[in-house]
């Protein structure tokens, strides 16, 4: 049966410059940001909305000497995995990409993909996945950042997220993979921004639903007390805590009170964590919990162990581990994460762990930390990954190296290193931390081969 495809306006950065004639094509795989591949006269050809064995009609968007790309015009042969998205938006919105993918096939089109990086840059054919860390299909995204835009043109304001490949925002009505406690965010604030003196001011919604549901308004110049009153009444109706930030970058929380500060639990290790809004805390809280309990399971830390871990964070990992450990040091760029690391410690009452301000990409053989001994290395880099650490520290001090993955290619890349350091890979799996989206997020063990 053959199906017509709404082409997504402008999905690529990459504008078409000559008109060209559309291609049937038969598409072999996804790859690793979720785009269909196949073959063409010995140039790759890279597909978007096109999904694994289907047949297509497609559109050249970029020709270079071994590579094209292309986007989907028609569906000649439908995949038996395909279906209909679940958001109307799918098609501008910048959110998700794989909404039009069974959520079981996208974990194992995720998983062939890794596979196939680290054919190609470890060397390693046959890896020992393990079970994936699932998520919830929907409602499963406790953080995000809404956009706002006074058009004043048109004397209306526009509240939603980026398009797909470019900078215009797209108005969204609802969306399905926040929290449910945000339900109603697009439609009050649809309502209430046109009503303020000031509402031209306010450029983000920052949503942070931990152990309240937060709604940080950022705004660009000073709000009248009339328009905080509508702002604070509308978040009361819906049971949000208000909280503003002023041009400066300065928060102020509405009610004034301490228990309204924010933090998160890891009830399994029965943890909590405050932070900041700056700070940066995992999206998803149900695959946290689970990442963070699996990590334990792999480590099997004993009380004789010393571990270090890097780009900590606020304490993330290194307060679990501290639970099982000697003793935890933990190394972060950001020193108000460390800050923040060093009072979650104290809180928890946890003496075995410290933390020390280090930018991890300069040289850090002088550091006191680095001269200590470990048995265990934690990794949780960016997506940069972690090269420039990896190619510094002596990895044949340690017994296991964990490392925890937001960019499959990065981390096929620094296994090469691991390896070569005299490592073997253990066990690897996904964590699905953003069901429909071309994200893959992995934890790797790595153990000293004797």
């Amino acid at each position: 049966m053959v199906k017509l495809f709404k082409v997504p306006k402008n999905t690529s950065k990459n504008k078409v410059t000559h008109a060209k004639a559309a291609k049937q094509l038969i598409i072999s795989s996804l790859n690793h940001e979720g785009v269909g591949v196949t073959r063409e006269h010995n140039k790759v050809a890279f597909v978007e909305g096109a999904l694994p064995n289907e047949t297509v009609i497609a559109n050249v968007l970029q020709t270079k000497a071994k590579y094209e790309r292309l986007i989907t015009t028609k569906i000649l042969t439908e995949s038996p995995y395909r279906l209909t998205p679940f958001c109307p938006h799918f098609s501008l919105c910048g959110g998700c990409q794989l909404q039009h993918l069974q959520l079981g096939q996208q974990l194992i089109e995720k998983q062939t993909a890794v596979s196939q990086l680290f054919k190609k840059f470890a060397k390693i054919v046959d890896l020992n996945w393990q079970n994936p860390i699932e998520s919830p299909a929907l409602n499963y995204r406790r953080s995000a950042r809404i956009a706002v835009f006074y058009q004043q043109q048109q004397n209306k304001f526009q509240l939603g997220f980026r398009q797909q490949g470019a900078k215009k925002i797209i108005d969204i009505e609802h969306c399905l993979v926040l929290e449910k406690c945000y339900e109603a965010i697009f439609s009050v604030f649809r309502q209430l921004l046109p009503s303020l003196k000031n509402g031209k001011a306010i450029t983000h919604l920052q949503l942070c639903s931990v152990n309240h549901a937060f709604v940080i308004v950022r705004h660009i110049k000073p709000l009248p007390t009339v328009d905080i009153e509508k702002l604070t009444l509308a978040c009361q109706q819906n049971n949000w805590k208000l909280v503003l930030e002023a041009e400066t970058g300065e928060f102020s929380f509405i009610d004034k009170k301490k228990k309204s500060l924010p933090s998160y639990q890891l009830t399994q290790q029965q943890l909590t964590f405050s932070f900041t809004f700056t700070n940066f805390i995992q999206v998803n809280d149900n695959v946290n919990q689970q990442m963070i309990t699996q990590a334990l399971e792999w480590l099997a830390l004993s009380n004789q162990e010393k571990v270090l871990d890097l780009f900590c964070g606020i304490g993330n990992f290194s307060l679990a581990m501290a639970q099982q450990a000697e003793k935890v040091v933990g190394i972060e760029g950001v020193a108000a994460s460390v800050e923040g690391a060093s009072l979650n410690a104290k809180s928890n009452q946890i003496e075995n762990a410290e933390f020390y301000c280090q930018d991890l990409t300069q040289e850090m053989k002088k550091s006191p930390w680095y001269r200590q001994n470990y048995d265990v290395l934690v990794l949780d880099p960016s997506r940069m990954g972690a090269l420039a650490i990896l190619q510094q520290l002596s990895l044949k001090r340690f017994k296991r190296i964990l490392y925890v993955s937001c960019d499959p290619v990065t981390l096929a890349r620094d296994t090469q290193v691991i390896i070569e350091s005299g490592f073997m890979l253990d066990k690897i799996s996904l964590m699905n931390m953003f069901p429909h989206t071309k994200h893959i997020e992995t934890m790797a063990l790595f153990i000293k081969e004797r």
